[in-house]
C-alpha cells in the first residue's frame, strides 16, 4: 500500500512525542507497537527523522511516511499492514543519538543522518558483521568497553560465526600486548560476553539460546553496556 492509501486513517493514529526524550526509548515504542492491529497505526514526533525506527517497524508489518513541518520537527506515521513478529531482534538501537539534540537540535539531525550514512547506506563495501567488528577493535582502542560490547554483541546475534572473534581477541592481545589484554580486556564486559558464547557453544547449546542470553545478561539492562 501506499501512503496516499491509509493517509486519511492517520488523524486516528495514537500520537507519541519523543522529542527530548533521553537514552533508549525504543524497546518501549515497540511494546506499544506490537499492541497495534493491523490497519491502524502510530504516529512519532521526533526533533530529527526517526531513521533508526524504519527498520524496527517494518519488522513489525508497518509501512511508514514521514514529513518534516519545521526545521527540527519531524513526523512519522506508521501504518500498520500485516502483524509480523520480528524475529530479527536486533538489539541496541543507537540510543546515544537522542543526546544530541539537548546540545543542539541541529546537531541531532546531521548526527542521525550520519549514522545512517555510515550503517545503512547501500554503498558501503564492507559486510555489516564486518564493519561491527572494525568498530569493536577502535572502540577497545580507545578504552571504550560499553561500545565494543555492544558492537560484539551485534555481531553475533548478525550471524557471525564465533571463530571470527577468536581472531578479533588473538589480535588484541598482539596489538595491545599481553599485559594489557590481562588487566583491561580479560576482566571487562566485553571479554564476559565472548566466553559466554564460547561457554554455551561447548555446552552444545543452540545459537538462538546463546543470542536470548546475550540479550539478556549484555544487553540494556546491564549498566556496563548500557547508553543513556
Amino acid at each position: 500500500m501506499s501512503y496516499t492509501e491509509w493517509k486519511d486513517k492517520t488523524r486516528e493514529f495514537k500520537r507519541i512525542d519523543v522529542r527530548g526524550i533521553q537514552g533508549n526509548f525504543f524497546s518501549g515504542l515497540k511494546r506499544q507497537a506490537i499492541q497495534i492491529p493491523a490497519g491502524s497505526g502510530l504516529e512519532v514526533i521526533q526533533s530529527f527523522e526517526p531513521i533508526p525506527l524504519y527498520e524496527v517497524m517494518s519488522d513489525l508489518g508497518f509501512e511508514y511516511y514521514t514529513e518534516q513541518t519545521a526545521d527540527t520537527e519531524y513526523h512519522a506515521y506508521f501504518y500498520r499492514k500485516e502483524i509480523k513478529n520480528a524475529d530479527k531482534d536486533i538489539p541496541m538501537r543507537p540510543a546515544a543519538l537522542t543526546n544530541m539534540p539537548l546540545i543542539d537540535e541541529g546537531l541531532g539531525k546531521v548526527a542521525v543522518e550520519f549514522w545512517d550514512l555510515t550503517w545503512n547506506d547501500e554503498k558501503r563495501h564492507l559486510p555489516y558483521e564486518i564493519r561491527l567488528l572494525l568498530s569493536l577493535t577502535n572502540a577497545v582502542g580507545a578504552g571504550r568497553m560499553r561500545q565494543a560490547t555492544r558492537e560484539l554483541v551485534k555481531a553475533y546475534i548478525h550471524g557471525l560465526e564465533s571463530a571470527a572473534l577468536d581472531d578479533v581477541f588473538e589480535l588484541l592481545a598482539w596489538n595491545h600486548g599481553i599485559g594489557y589484554f590481562s588487566s583491561e580486556i580479560a576482566p571487562s564486559t566485553l571479554f564476559a560476553a565472548y566466553k559466554t558464547i564460547k561457554n554455551m557453544e561447548k555446552q552444545g547449546k543452540e545459537r538462538s539460546e546463546i543470542c536470548e542470553t546475550l540479550k539478556e545478561k549484555f544487553g540494556e539492562k546491564n549498566p556496563d553496556v548500557k547508553v543513556m
